[in-house]
């Protein structure tokens, strides 16, 4: 069986002496072994607990909850291990998932002229919101979506927006009736773009619907606001009423 002196050890694993001492200190890694001389060193046994705590240190635990963890007699190699794979799983999907939005907002931006520094704010803030409102599934299933529409119909879809909101203001400043077939015509194009981004998905939904109410700077970039939500909803809920 080998053996390790703390500073070989830290040499080995890229670690420092100090951090090794602070475990030590601590009692979450002591060296369990000793030389004829008196020298402290670590074998293999604690080789392997030094893996579970680097590995549960990078899965996001304090020290005290590895401590914790260390405790438990079913908490072994094997199953920190796997926790640490899920973690790592869950890290790697996060990041493609960023990549992709990362990669059609270069798309957009070189095909424009100029880019105004407002436009890289929005850009940062949009991908901050998308990640603050929705779980992973549900931008798991939003970026199916897209490849499911395609570019062209999202593009469609995004110039339809703007229109749709300015033919129900225009409507809502006039006074006209939630209840009119003008507005229950609106009401209903307004159902059928957003069952296209959401496909239908009630929590998405309801994610959609909360961004817009926490986040005024979205609302103000769609010219959104708490009164056309109110008139829209009074639309949609004369539709469950025919």
């Amino acid at each position: 069986m080998r053996f390790f002196k703390v500073g070989e050890l830290a040499r080995q694993t890229g670690l420092t002496v100090r951090t090794l001492h602070h475990y030590d200190e601590i009692g979450l890694l002591s060296p369990s072994h000793r030389t004829p001389s008196g020298h402290r060193l670590y074998g293999a046994e604690d080789l392997a607990r030094l893996l579970q705590i680097l590995s549960l240190r990078q899965s996001g635990f304090s020290l005290e909850e590895i401590r914790d963890c260390l405790e438990r007699p079913d908490f072994s190699l094997e199953r920190t291990l796997a926790l640490h794979i899920e973690r790592l799983g869950e890290r790697i999907e996060a990041q493609q998932r960023l990549r992709s939005r990362l990669e059609a907002v270069a798309t957009r931006l070189r095909s424009a002229e100029t880019v105004s520094v407002e436009d890289f704010l929005q850009t940062m803030e949009a991908i901050t919101m998308f990640e603050k409102h929705y779980t992973p599934e549900q931008l798991r299933e939003i970026e199916e979506r897209g490849r499911t529409l395609g570019p062209e119909r999202i593009r469609e879809v995004e110039a339809e927006w703007p229109r749709l909101i300015a033919q129900v203001r225009a409507e809502m400043d006039q006074g006209t009736d939630p209840a009119s077939e003008t507005v229950q015509g609106l009401a209903r194009r307004w159902k059928a773009l957003v069952e296209e981004f959401t496909g239908g998905n009630p929590g998405i939904e309801r994610s959609v619907a909360t961004l817009y109410k926490e986040e005024p700077a979205a609302r103000s970039r769609m010219g959104l606001d708490p009164e056309i939500f109110e008139y829209v909803n009074r639309a949609m809920a004369a539709m469950k009423e025919e």
